[in-house]
C-alpha cells in the first residue's frame, strides 16, 4: 500500500467513515460449500435469515443500484463477493470501468465455475481472488461444479489471479498436504499470489474443519516454513504468527473495524464483521484481519504503532460521526419478495463454464 493511500485511509478513520467496502453483488451461487458462513442461518443477524432469504438485483439496476451505494461510501477499497460474482459477470464487467475511473481498488472473490472476462484483465486496479479447497479430490467433492478442471479452464489465459485456501482439519490430516497444494497452483502461470486462511466458526459451532489449537499451531508453522520455498505465498511472517494470536473481539480487529459490508438487497449490513452473525473471535482464522493486525505492530516513532494510532484515530472517529451528518443514503423503491426458486440463470451460467 503506498503512503498516500494509508494517509487517505487514516483521513477516512478520522471523520468516523470506512475506507473499506464489501458487498454481496448477489445471493446466487451454482455451489454448496459446507461451512460456507454466507448461507448460514443467522448470517444477517443472530437468530435470522441467511442470505437466500433476500431479493437481489440483476442488469441496468444492479449496476445502477450498486454505483449509487459505491458514490455514497466513496470506499478506497471494494471487495465484490457473493453468492458468486460471476453469476453477474455481465453486470460486474459494466461496473469495473466505472470503478476503475472513480480511482477505486476492486477485489472480485470467486469460485470460476464459469471462464475469467479476459477484459477484466485489463483493469489495472483489480484483484481477482479465485477460492480453492485443498488439493482436487477434496475440492472437488466440496466445490463442484468449480472443479479443478473447470477453474483451471476458466483461467487460462487471465493476466494474473490470487488463489485462496481456506484451511480446514480435514487438510492437515495428511503431511505433506499444504506443500503439494502450493506447489501445484504455484506452477500455474496464470497464478500471481497464493494466500490462506483458517476455517473461522461461529460461537458454539462443532464443524468437522474447525482446527483445535495443536492443529492450528502445526498450520501456522508448516506455513512459514512454505513461504520461504514458494515466493507465490504472499504473506509475511508477521501476518502468519497472527493466526496465533486473533483479536478478542470485533472491536479490536482492525479489519472490522474499517470495513462496511452490504448484502445482496444492497442495505442490510453485515455485523460484525463480513462473516456475520456471531462469529468465534477467538478461532478468527481470516487472512484480511490478519493482515491488518499485522499493519498494525508497524513501529512509528519508538514503541508507538500503527495500531496505536488506528486505536486513537478510531475513538476520534467515532465521536466524530456523532455530529457530523451521515452517509447520505440514496433512496430506493421497495424491493419485490424474492421467488422461492431462482436458478435458471446459475444453471445456464454453469453449463456456460
Amino acid at each position: 500500500m503506498k503512503v498516500a493511500e494509508v494517509l487517505n485511509a487514516w483521513a477516512y478513520i478520522l471523520r468516523g467513515r470506512k475506507p473499506s467496502l464489501s458487498i454481496e453483488i448477489t445471493r446466487e451461487c451454482p455451489l454448496r460449500c459446507p461451512g460456507c458462513y454466507a448461507y448460514e442461518e443467522g448470517h444477517l443477524g443472530a437468530g435470522g435469515p441467511g442470505l437466500r432469504s433476500l431479493a437481489d438485483f440483476k442488469g441496468a439496476e444492479l449496476v445502477a443500484r450498486t454505483l449509487k451505494i459505491v458514490d455514497a461510501y466513496k470506499p478506497l477499497h471494494l471487495s465484490i463477493v457473493g453468492g458468486d460474482p460471476l453469476v453477474r459477470y455481465r453486470e460486474v464487467t459494466e461496473l469495473l470501468p466505472q470503478l476503475e475511473a472513480r480511482g477505486i481498488h476492486v477485489q472480485i472473490v470467486t469460485s470460476a465455475f464459469r471462464q475469467l472476462p479476459l477484459e477484466w484483465g485489463k483493469i489495472s486496479r483489480l484483484n481477482v481472488c479465485v477460492s480453492v479447497d485443498g488439493l482436487q479430490p477434496e475440492h472437488d467433492a466440496r466445490r463442484s461444479p468449480a472443479t479443478y478442471e473447470r477453474i483451471l479452464k476458466n483461467i487460462k489465459g487471465f493476466p494474473a489471479i490470487s488463489v485462496h485456501c481456506t484451511l480446514t482439519s480435514q487438510m492437515m490430516r495428511r503431511p505433506g498436504y499444504l506443500d503439494e497444494f502450493t506447489g501445484f497452483w504455484s506452477a500455474q502461470t496464470e497464478v500471481k499470489r497464493i494466500w490462506f486462511s483458517i476455517f473461522t466458526p461461529q460461537r458454539g459451532a462443532t464443524d468437522p474443519e474447525i482446527l483445535n489449537p495443536a492443529v492450528r499451531g502445526q498450520a501456522v508453522q508448516e506455513l512459514l516454513q512454505l513461504r520461504n520455498l514458494y515466493p507465490k505465498i504472499d504473506m509475511d511472517e508477521g501476518l502468519i504468527r497472527h493466526f496465533e494470536r486473533p483479536p478478542a473481539s470485533p472491536e479490536e480487529c482492525i479489519f472490522a473495524q474499517t470495513t462496511a459490508t452490504l448484502s445482496a438487497d444492497l442495505k442490510t449490513a453485515i455485523t460484525p464483521c463480513q462473516f456475520g452473525g456471531n462469529p468465534d473471535c477467538s478461532q478468527c482464522g481470516c487472512m484480511a484481519s490478519a493482515g491488518l493486525a499485522r499493519v498494525g505492530t508497524v513501529k512509528v516513532a519508538g514503541p508507538l504503532t500503527a495500531g496505536h494510532l488506528f486505536r486513537l484515530s478510531n475513538q476520534i472517529g467515532k465521536g466524530m460521526a456523532k455530529v457530523l451528518p451521515p452517509i447520505p443514503m440514496p433512496k430506493f423503491d421497495p424491493l419485490p419478495a424474492p421467488p422461492l426458486v431462482q436458478l435458471a440463470t446459475v444453471a445456464k451460467d454453469v453449463g456456460a463454464g
